[in-house]
């Protein structure tokens, strides 16, 4: 499959795979939340299963009974861990991180902290991952805000993509620091050498958009830390991948990415019924078989499994509440990512303050 001016497509599942083939002597342990998500424990364990091996230890967090009794006889690189509550979607996410520390959230967020392990992943209560996540794995000094960055498909390869969830309102300085973190998750995690960054706005003049916003124009294009700064770019771009990093607060990056999802969805629809008018147009849909179906996993978000807390201590992956074995395999093997990779040092680097509140 190409993309515009017949520049061959990478799909974002293509990037997660290539995160699978790479082998390197240290092992990596990740815990996982196995009573988040709305197909827990089942496809939560199948996921486990699935990415686990010689290099990718996975601990399993939740009622150990019921995740016992799911685990084939003598497996082995997976171990499990009780954790006799569950913080659900409805619950207020700081109160049920504090007050739940029973929890398998909590308890596999403290785990992280104490060494027990290197990343974390979920597919629970977004906010609670975030909340708890701040609380016991904590940010790394000097960073305002962790932000939840996510890998976006577009044409022809994929972008990074942040906030998209984490922060409803935020302060221009918040989205100078979202912008060097998302720089650092393109080059580290996604393999982009030398990526551009965009700023989401209403226009592409520095002038456009919130206050907030177009005083993160100006401190952006000020920060020598950023090489590459594009300026604003406006949501018709984001697709079209005018930059590799996209920045915006969590509101409108959380709108943004459900509303590309669900028009994603309704294309996909639409181009199927199309197909299936008459035999003339069945026909031409075989002869686009493999490239439609190239299309659809680059669409599902279950080929890119989840996206990444960046700004924390220890890589934190939140996958999507509806994941199935494939969407966890690959956020666990994200959570690997995070750790082997250079993301964490980068953002230490470039944003750490000795001595700094976390």
């Amino acid at each position: 499959m190409r993309g515009e001016k017949g520049r061959p497509y990478t799909s974002p599942h293509w990037v997660t795979d290539a995160w699978s083939a790479l082998t390197d002597d240290r092992i990596v342990r990740v815990v996982v939340d196995a009573a988040g998500g709305d197909n827990a424990p089942d496809e939560i364990v199948r996921g486990a299963l699935e990415a686990a091996g010689p290099q990718l230890h996975v601990i399993l967090v939740g009622d150990e009974p019921r995740v016992r009794a799911l685990l084939p006889a003598g497996v082995q690189n997976v171990s499990v861990v009780h954790a006799p509550d569950v913080i659900g979607y409805h619950e207020e996410p700081a109160t049920a991180a504090r007050a739940k520390t029973g929890s398998s959230i909590v308890v596999g967020l403290k785990m992280v902290h104490a060494g027990g392990a290197d990343a974390f992943v979920s597919a629970g209560n977004t906010g609670a991952v975030v909340a708890a996540s701040v609380l016991y794995v904590r940010r790394i000094p000097g960073v305002k805000r962790p932000a939840i960055c996510t890998i976006m498909p577009a044409m022809p390869a994929p972008i990074a993509f942040l906030d998209v969830g984490a922060n409803a309102e935020v302060r221009a300085e918040f989205l100078r620091q979202f912008a060097i973190m998302g720089q650092a998750f393109a080059r580290e995690v996604m393999g982009i050498p030398e990526p551009t960054v965009g700023l989401l706005s209403i226009g592409e003049e520095p002038s456009k958009g919130t206050p907030d916003v177009v005083e993160a124009h100006q401190l952006i294009a000020a920060d020598a830390r950023i090489a590459r700064f594009h300026g604003n770019i406006e949501g018709r771009d984001i697709m079209n991948r005018l930059v590799d990093v996209v920045v915006t607060d969590g509101f409108t990056g959380n709108v943004a990415l459900k509303t590309i999802e669900g028009s994603a969805k309704a294309i996909l629809g639409a181009l199927k019924a199309t197909v299936m008018l008459n035999p003339l147009t069945k026909l031409g849909g075989l002869l686009l078989q493999k490239d439609l179906q190239v299309l659809k996993d680059a669409l599902n978000p279950e080929e890119f499994g989840g996206a990444l807390l960046v700004g924390m201590n220890a890589p934190v992956v939140i996958a999507h509440g509806n994941s199935k074995a494939r969407g966890i395999a690959q956020a666990v093997r994200m959570g690997r990512r995070g750790t082997v990779s250079d993301l964490l040092p980068t953002i230490a680097r470039e944003l750490g303050t000795p001595g700094a509140s976390v």
